[in-house]
């Protein structure tokens, strides 16, 4: 009989959140913690950093192409939306050392 035959080996690997519910649902939280903190870079990479990086440099004639103001509203609009996942990201975390 190998390991892989093992019936506690394949309770482990399948269901480890039965075996140690605990340590199954801490796992989780903070894989939905990272995964929404890696949101929140995303958002200010994407909507932040590369059109500040763009107005900047003028890549592709962006600074006569685009109103600074619409700029700025972009810019306010994605920092938004790169800090609600990380405020969540910080509630989930929070909820883990209680």
């Amino acid at each position: 009989m190998s390991l892989i035959d093992n019936e506690q080996t394949k309770l482990w690997f399948v269901l480890p959140h039965r075996l140690f519910p605990k340590a199954g649902t801490a796992f989780r939280a903070d894989a939905l913690a990272t995964a929404l903190n890696t949101a929140a870079t995303s958002c200010f990479t994407v909507g932040i950093a590369t059109p500040i990086a763009g107005y900047l440099y003028n890549v592709g004639g962006l600074r006569t192409a685009l109103p600074l103001w619409v700029l700025a509203g972009g810019l306010v609009a994605w920092f938004a939306a790169a800090v609600v996942p990380h405020l969540s990201a910080r509630r989930v975390l929070r909820r883990l050392r209680v």
